[in-house]
């Protein structure tokens, strides 16, 4: 997407009506190249712009597209200073992809990207993130940390735990965490995790954090799914706005990387037990071809999945969780 059809689909985000006569003189161009690009937007999943002889062309249903401003005004003061950027795109591969092609190892302070549709989201195990365009939160955060890469093997939880949290606030009530780092509403996935580390073993560390929030994804995306999913529509009767849910998002990214600076894992799993709803369960862990199956009974001091197995209870660090008769 260009920036002039961007600049199009920003007109149009009202879902009302504009004449394609309005567009062409507001644009300088011919009310036939207003056309192609209606028809260029169009080829987006999630972009549906009717065209009515006589009216326009509108947005079946208004479009909260993300806005740099909005989301830097939900970042707390003493924050703000710690993110030295924030790039808001229209369309992005993926944006772990283009934080990890853009920014310096050696940073010293954070950089963040949202895109408002992703072409090759990714999530764990290089599954794709499945976009529509304008229906999620998808962000990325890159942070360095004085850590060696052992010590970010609980990023994730603490990055869980901060995502729940902003799900709390928003006034989501039921949701909880399934290990390492996925977000569910009664057995359904609402949000995803993918942390990427990168720089010396010893230390200092990059850690890259992506988030994607389904915020109201629409039926047409099922098929595409390939395990049980919600959205915060179905689960909320009025969700708050994309760029409140991106800034919210952002700053307590921001607050956990601070957090989990000072002070490690620790004061994070306290609150993960609160919001750890497949505790007691009988799981599988997948782990490439091997699978274990026992009891979940929590984690560890430093994030690991315990299981109470045939062969005894063990932790284990890496691997997929697979829920019998859950998602």
């Amino acid at each position: 997407m260009n920036d002039v059809e961007y600049a199009l689909l920003l007109s149009l985000a009202d879902g009302s009506f504009h004449s394609g006569e309005a567009l062409a003189e507001q644009f300088s161009v011919t009310r036939a190249a207003i056309w192609k690009r209606i028809q260029r937007l169009n080829a987006y999943p999630g972009i549906d712009i009717a065209s009515v002889r006589g009216k326009g062309h509108r947005l079946k249903a208004p479009l909260e597209l993300l806005s740099e401003d909005a989301i830097r005004g939900r970042i707390q003061p003493g924050l703000q200073h710690r993110l030295t950027e924030l790039k808001v795109l229209p369309v992005v591969s993926s944006t772990n992809a283009f934080l990890a092609d853009q920014c310096s190892p050696y940073l010293h302070s954070g950089q963040a990207c949202m895109a408002e549709y992703q072409s090759a989201g990714r999530g764990r195990r290089g599954r794709q993130w499945v976009s529509v365009f304008g229906s999620s939160v998808c962000l990325s955060l890159a942070w360095r940390f004085d850590l060696s890469m052992a010590d970010l093997a609980g990023l994730s939880i603490a990055v869980g735990v901060a995502v729940a949290g902003v799900l709390t606030d928003a006034g989501l009530k039921g949701h909880g965490l399934k290990w390492p780092n996925d977000i569910h509403v009664n057995g359904k996935k609402l949000a995803g995790i993918l942390v990427e580390a990168s720089g010396e073993m010893e230390g200092p560390c990059q850690a890259i954090i992506g988030v994607g929030l389904n915020v109201h994804l629409p039926a047409a995306a099922a098929g595409e799914i390939d395990q049980p999913w919600t959205d915060l529509a179905s689960c909320l009767p009025a969700p708050p706005g994309r760029n409140r849910l991106a800034g919210d998002l952002l700053d307590a990214l921001m607050q956990a990387c601070v957090r989990y600076q000072q002070r490690g894992l620790a004061p994070f799993l306290e609150t993960w037990k609160a919001y750890d709803v497949y505790i007691g369960q009988k799981v599988k862990l997948l782990m490439g071809k091997d699978t274990i199956t026992g009891i979940y009974t929590g984690l560890s001091e430093q994030g690991g999945l315990v299981l109470d197995s045939p062969g005894g209870r063990k932790t284990w660090y890496s691997g997929e969780v697979s829920l019998r008769g859950k998602a």
